[in-house]
């Protein structure tokens, strides 16, 4: 006779699977960012700007699911450590817009070597993780609907 599967068992929980899975990738990212001078969200903010930049706080924040109240400290943090400045938009002064710093430009060549020391942590290939980062995405696309 086949046994119940429990639905509400930890171990076939998604919520629980990605909370697990997010917390140890992240910790993984600690000791590879300290050089960098970098928190992990602060770190998101960069690669936000690295594409980009100026970028509007809005714009950042649509970029990263962040709501602005948690991007504003970030984007404090980073300013005071000279990597970006804030200033009120030229073309719209209710925005506040955000600029690399020519410190903030030039961390970008080190931090090119963070995905591969994260791949080589994890012991993965750049095609399991491109294939979860895809199966990631369209679940973050699924939720947000």
């Amino acid at each position: 006779m086949p046994v119940a599967v429990d639905p509400l068992a930890l171990d076939r929980q998604v919520c629980f699977a990605l909370a697990a899975a997010s917390r140890s990738v992240i910790a993984l990212y600690r000791p590879v960012l300290q050089p960098l001078g970098l928190t992990h969200p602060q770190y998101l903010v960069m690669l936000a700007l690295w594409e980009r930049s100026p970028r509007t706080v809005a714009d950042i924040s649509a970029a990263l699911l962040l709501e602005s109240a948690t991007l504003s400290p970030l984007l404090k943090r980073l300013e005071m450590a000279g990597l970006v400045t804030r200033a009120r938009s030229t073309t719209d002064e209710r925005a506040l817009s955000v600029e690399l710093t020519t410190e903030g430009a030039a961390l970008r060549k080190q931090a090119e070597k963070v995905p591969g020391q994260i791949m080589e942590r994890l012991g993965m290939s750049l095609v399991e993780l491109e294939n979860i980062r895809d199966s990631l995405t369209k679940l973050i696309t699924a939720a947000t609907v």
